[in-house]
């Protein structure tokens, strides 16, 4: 079937499919400024919420793959700051593959809503990893270093923490850069949420009460950090891909480990494994595939590499749109 026909037509964002350097399948729709009605296009620009958690893990290998840190490092001997009962032993390993067990201040798995953070502490004083810390840097760890994977948000805050340490450069300003730049990546950024660049789309949260919309800018972070929060472009992230695989951010040794099994246990077949920033699903007919993922009030994101056809998928909607259900569909149609 085309994946055309196969696409709900009410999707409202952009996806972009390109196999091996050609374009497959590209689609922009919906309302970058919903109430004037300014339309996306190719070169919007889309907030991505957890995704960015892939740019920090490549930060982190570089520095590892030119001997700054190694996978062995623990928080005490990286991070010069009061632990109080975080274990001070934590890896920068096990910060990358959610297996740390520090106390995460989005879990997930006892709140439902992101903007349940800022009820008591305003998200207009997030513009640093570091304004994050009070949400839980005074909590117990949830369980022994090692001992699971459990996805942990407050993990890559500590690692672009680190990032900023031994570079002295703000995270956000190293990953311009060393990735950014290096990939031709010219519209992804951190930018602050009341100071937004041009093309920027802004998300929308659907309020039932009143049969419209409202945006998310009290319900996220003022400006991204380490858990994520970066603007990108549909393009931009093919980009990065393409570089991150030629090896031209970290080796392709390095890659190769990146988007291999390092945690998880696979139950959910959908979600898969964990590699460093990225989630891997195993494939049985083939080599396993690698994505991304950020979901926040108003966003949705994901994008997939498929490395038995060189498919590289990148679906986002700023209206939280369902994300994906719609790779699913491209999944079933291309592969």
């Amino acid at each position: 079937m085309d994946i055309k026909e196969m696409i709900d037509a009410d999707f409202r964002g952009n996806i972009y499919i390109v196999q091996n350097g050609s374009v497959l399948y590209e689609r922009e729709n919906g309302f970058a400024d919903l109430p004037n009605e300014i339309p996306n296009t190719i070169e919007t620009k889309f907030a991505s919420a957890s995704a960015g958690k892939v740019f920090v893990a490549v930060g982190i290998l570089q520095l590892i793959e030119q001997g700054s840190i190694t996978f062995d490092d623990t928080l005490g001997m990286l991070l010069d700051m009061p632990f109080n009962d975080i274990d001070q032993f934590v890896t920068v390993r096990q910060l990358l593959n959610h297996t740390s067990g520090v106390p995460d201040y989005f879990d997930e798995s006892v709140m439902e809503e992101y903007e349940e953070l800022w009820i008591d502490y305003p998200n207009y004083k997030i513009r640093h990893n570091s304004d994050l810390l009070p949400l839980f840097i005074d909590k117990p760890m949830m369980y022994p270093k090692g001992e699971k994977f459990q996805y942990n948000n407050s993990g890559y805050v500590l690692l672009a923490m680190i990032i900023e340490k031994v570079t002295g450069m703000y995270f956000d300003r190293y990953l311009k850069e060393r990735i950014f730049d290096i990939c031709g990546m010219e519209s992804t950024g951190y930018y602050e949420l009341d100071k937004l660049p041009p093309q920027c789309a802004d998300n929308y949260i659907y309020c039932h009460d009143t049969n419209d919309y409202r945006t998310n800018i009290f319900s996220v972070d003022a400006k991204g950090t380490g858990a994520g929060g970066a603007f990108i472009t549909v393009k931009d992230i093919i980009r990065f891909w393409t570089h991150l695989l030629e090896g031209n951010l970290i080796s392709k040794s390095l890659v190769s480990e990146m988007l291999s099994r390092q945690s998880g246990d696979g139950v959910d077949a959908e979600e898969g494994y964990y590699g460093y920033g990225v989630w891997i699903i195993d494939n049985p007919n083939g080599e396993d595939l690698a994505y991304f993922q950020g979901c926040d009030p108003g966003v949705s994101f994901i994008s997939e590499y498929n490395p038995n056809n060189g498919m590289l998928s990148v679906l986002v909607s700023n209206y939280g749109d369902n994300v994906w259900k719609e790779m699913r569909k491209i999944r079933k149609a291309l592969y």
